[in-house]
């Protein structure tokens, strides 16, 4: 793939303006207005690096599942596959269901996506997947693409791969990263079992849906079957063992009917690729997961067919079937599903390979990072520190600040949790690279969750809160992620299902009727409006993320919290320049906050005490500040 050149990157940054400074004020309700060009909301962005020499510390990810952003090809709605919904899953009018949206809706809609002010792209998984899976209430799509039948193309109800290698050029020129959701955990479900699959099957482990309740490794041993002795192989792999004796260990498991009597119905032998995960033997084929204990490695998610990832031909298979997407798109990084529910061993065997592949491949800082769905800083610092993971999803954060600010909370549970910051390693250096955020399509927006806690908030006060979380989120320490829609000040109704709303006109009921924060559109219309408030501010504050590399690199240390609602103040140090900002905020609703500051504050958002005879500054309700301070 030809790389575009400086002069491109350059030219495409320097048509990107100052968006005009914003400050928190009480408004009305407006009417939507047209969506402009990036010229007229625009955010600095020629002082960036090039992509390929970028840091992921210098970046602000938008996230945004395809189905649901815009649908710029209509004529692949079905994904290319004839007959009803249940074949090809296309159903707008379902939440559950394709409505349309593929990457060449994202190719299109670049220009709105870089006037926020993000600088990489993370899309969820772009394989293709088994269209439709499950029965009656529980059928649903493949829309998401986490139920992958072909790990090598891209689904064709998002465009195929020539949509994907058109969207990664056109990023790339304009000097964005793109990064993919990567699936290792599970494939579609395919694989059934005997034991349940048979209807007249009675037993204790058939459960309601049909599907079998897990079998474990001590009642249900790996075995192997040779001179007519069953003698349970050693199965400790996550141990130092050289791959020459875990392989020969693996050959001693010579049939997959341990726990259950699995197989592949009729016609699906083959619709995996590459060939190698239709083998049967791959899988570990124990039954349904409950998420705890031994369970959350080897069962099965919902039915879905869960991978012996602790085997050496799927190492290897994986291995290689990730640096081919590498070296064909030139894609900048990788979001790992499911990390914790796959076997430690294979992160420490599979990452350091794709590192060193794809710098090998002239992406010096491509960037992976793991969904650990844990809100324990102690939890998710295990894969940073023990495991190897360069990052991962910073889901305490996002608890945090869901916390403090949605739920009104005291602020000193964001002094705790920061607090932990070392426990991620290389003394808080890599707490500076997680990927931060307050909402995402599994837990749900955090507006959702305020307006819970909330009784009857007005939506200026919403708007408020939005405003809050957002600055926590581009000016505290780690790689901030937009989720899409939030901007558009959409709400949701849950997790799931209930937050993945669709930006083009929707068909859904259930979205349609939800009262959105600071705009009198639904989400029946369409939401790409660049004047809207809250795209205003976060475009806004992405301006000052960008403008100012303490708040993108400097230490992090927290001067001020309280045991109920209103102040929390950090400070961000850069040795490198010696510049100290103050970020102070207030989550008390009735009572302003006053903070001394250790030098003369100048004003960078709000007003801060300017003037040698005054190092006080005052932060009105549900407002913040952000200040350099002057030796």
């Amino acid at each position: 793939m030809k790389k575009p050149s400086l002069f491109k990157i350059l030219k495409a940054s320097a048509l990107l303006l100052i968006v005009a400074s914003l400050t928190a004020c009480d408004y009305t309700k407006k009417e939507p207005k047209t969506a402009t060009s990036e010229k007229e909301v625009p955010y600095k962005a020629s002082d960036l690096l090039p992509y390929p020499e970028r840091p992921i510390t210098d970046d602000v990810i938008y996230f945004l599942l395809p189905d649901r952003f815009a649908n710029g090809d209509s004529s692949n709605d079905t994904g290319n596959i004839s007959g009803s919904i249940t074949d090809h899953g296309f159903d707008p009018t379902h939440k559950g269901f394709y409505h349309g949206g593929d990457l060449q809706g994202v190719t299109q809609n670049l220009d709105y996506i870089q006037s926020l002010g993000a600088t990489a792209i993370w899309i969820t998984p772009i394989y293709k997947n088994k269209a439709v899976q499950g029965e009656g209430d529980l059928m649903s799509s493949g829309y998401h693409g986490y139920w992958i039948t072909d790990f090598l193309a891209v689904d064709p109800h998002l465009g195929g791969n020539t949509a994907l290698r058109e969207l990664v050029d056109e990023a790339h020129a304009r000097n964005m990263k793109v990064m993919l959701d990567i699936v290792t955990n599970h494939t579609a479900d395919v694989i059934k079992y005997r034991e349940c699959h048979d209807l007249t099957f009675k037993g204790p482990d058939k459960q309601k849906d049909g599907n079998c309740t897990y079998r474990s490794k001590a009642n249900y041993p790996y075995t192997q079957y040779k001179a007519q002795k069953n003698i349970p192989i050693n199965d400790d792999f996550q141990g130092d063992a050289k791959s020459e004796q875990t392989s020969e260990n693996f050959a001693k498991l010579v049939r997959p009917d341990y726990a259950y009597t699995p197989f592949i119905p009729a016609g699906e032998e083959n619709i995996k690729n590459p060939v190698w995960l239709n083998d049967i033997s791959l899988y570990h084929n124990r039954g349904e997961t409950t998420f705890e204990g031994e369970n959350s490695i080897y069962g099965d998610f919902f039915g879905l067919d869960d991978i012996f990832t602790e085997h050496p031909k799927v190492v290897a298979g994986f291995t290689e079937i990730f640096k081919k997407w590498i070296s064909d798109y030139k894609i900048d990084g990788f979001r790992v599903d499911t990390t914790k529910h796959v076997n430690d061993s294979f992160w420490e065997k599979m990452v350091p390979p794709l590192l060193e592949h794809a710098k090998s491949e002239g992406i010096p800082n491509f960037y992976i990072f793991g969904e650990v769905y844990d809100f324990s800083p102690t939890g998710l610092s295990r894969f940073t520190r023990e495991v190897g993971l360069p990052a991962v999803l910073d889901f305490g954060f996002a608890g945090g600040v869901i916390d403090v600010v949605a739920k009104g909370e005291a602020t000193n549970k964001l002094a705790a949790l920061f607090s932990q910051d070392g426990h991620y390693g290389n003394d808080g250096a890599t707490a500076q690279q997680l990927p931060t955020f307050i909402s995402n399509h599994d837990m749900g927006r955090m507006a959702y969750m305020m307006k819970e806690a909330i009784n009857d908030i007005s939506d200026n006060e919403a708007f408020k809160r939005l405003r809050l979380a957002n600055a926590l989120l581009f000016f505290a320490r780690g790689v901030p992620v937009l989720y899409y829609g939030d901007e558009q000040g959409f709400v949701g109704d849950g997790g799931d299902q209930a937050a993945r709303e669709d930006m083009f006109e929707s068909s859904v009921e259930s979205y349609n009727d939800n009262d959105l924060i600071a705009t009198k559109a639904t989400t029946a219309d369409n939401n790409f409006n660049t004047q809207h408030q809250l795209f205003q501010e976060i475009a806004q504050l992405s301006h000052t993320y960008h403008s100012n590399p303490t708040l993108r690199h400097g230490e992090q240390t927290i001067i001020a919290s309280e045991e109920d609602a209103g102040l929390f103040a950090f400070a961000r140090y850069d040795t490198a320049t010696n510049q100290k900002l103050v970020v102070a905020l207030n989550t008390d609703p009735n009572r302003s906050r006053k903070l001394k500051t250790p030098g003369e504050a100048q004003s960078i958002i709000g007003k801060c005490s300017d003037g040698p005879d005054n190092m006080e500054l005052t932060v009105a309700p549900l407002d913040f500040v952000v200040c350099k301070i002057r030796k």
